[in-house]
């Protein structure tokens, strides 16, 4: 808030000019400005010894308190990351004013995407569902209906998550005893990969990689029975997005493994 304190009117130039009826009046040209000594003093202006300032009348040497503008403010949006299709984000603040115009800026180009929907949840929160085709990093501009914004950093990340080429299910069937030498597995915009849940055939290993893993080893000749070893592999992109598929390894035991016969 800020206070204006009215004491005085000075002309430019000319004489002292007293206002001392309640009848006594004097005009100021529209865009005159005032300065200098010569003062006009007065007991009563325009016929109530007031003015009127941002509709509130005050007297000379009185007060009046006019409220100042309040912009919205950001401090986090959730998701940071989202895909390129249409993904719903929670952005907290405050002074938020039903309902903001939210746009999206591109950090690179500067092309800017207007939000699909704003929904006002309070003066701290909104939430908002955004299309953005284009990967990259995003400025928000947020605004209240009375043209008070704000404009953030670069603080929304668009990004493909990873995309795996490697249909599920199956990835082969191998007789206990067998030395694998490489199981690939792909996801494209991977930069890793973990088993993340369930158990790949005992004596393999899972081999991270950019793009794609690979699985190798000796099939564990201990196993003694047919055997299907079921897993989920989680591929990992640069903005830690994740994609998980499941998978399969067959263990058989033949004659060969079962025993020797003499």
């Amino acid at each position: 808030m800020s206070e204006v304190k009215v004491n005085k009117i000075s002309p430019r130039s000319g004489t002292n000019v007293q206002l001392g009826d309640s009848g006594d009046t004097i005009t100021i040209p529209a865009g005159a400005t005032f300065a200098g000594t010569q003062n006009i003093s007065n007991t009563a202006l325009v016929g109530s010894g007031q003015i009127t300032i941002n509709g509130q009348a005050v007297a000379l040497g009185g007060s009046v308190t006019i409220a100042t503008e309040s912009r919205p403010t950001f401090s986090s949006i959730s998701p940071s990351t989202i895909e390129n299709t249409q993904t719903t984000c929670v952005i907290a603040g405050g002074s938020f004013v039903s309902t903001p115009l939210v746009t999206a800026i591109n950090n690179s180009t500067g092309a800017s995407v207007v939000a699909d929907e704003v929904a006002f949840n309070s003066a701290s929160q909104i939430t908002v569902k955004f299309t953005l085709p284009v990967d990259g990093t995003y400025k928000l501009y947020i605004e209240n209906p009375d043209g008070n914004a704000v404009q953030t950093n670069a603080v929304l990340t668009v990004s493909d998550a990873p995309a795996w080429q490697t249909a599920a299910g199956s990835l082969g069937t191998f007789a206990a005893g067998d030395t694998i030498s490489t199981i690939t597995i792909t996801a494209t915009n991977a930069v890793s990969f973990a088993k993340t849940s369930g158990t790949i055939t005992t004596g393999l290993t899972l081999n991270t990689g950019v793009g794609s893993a690979t699985i190798t080893g000796t099939v564990s000749a201990g196993i003694t029975s047919d055997t299907l070893f079921s897993f989920t592999v989680t591929a990992t992109d640069a903005e830690g997005q994740t994609a998980d598929r499941a998978f399969t390894i067959q263990v058989t035991v033949g004659a060969n493994n079962s025993g020797q016969f003499n």
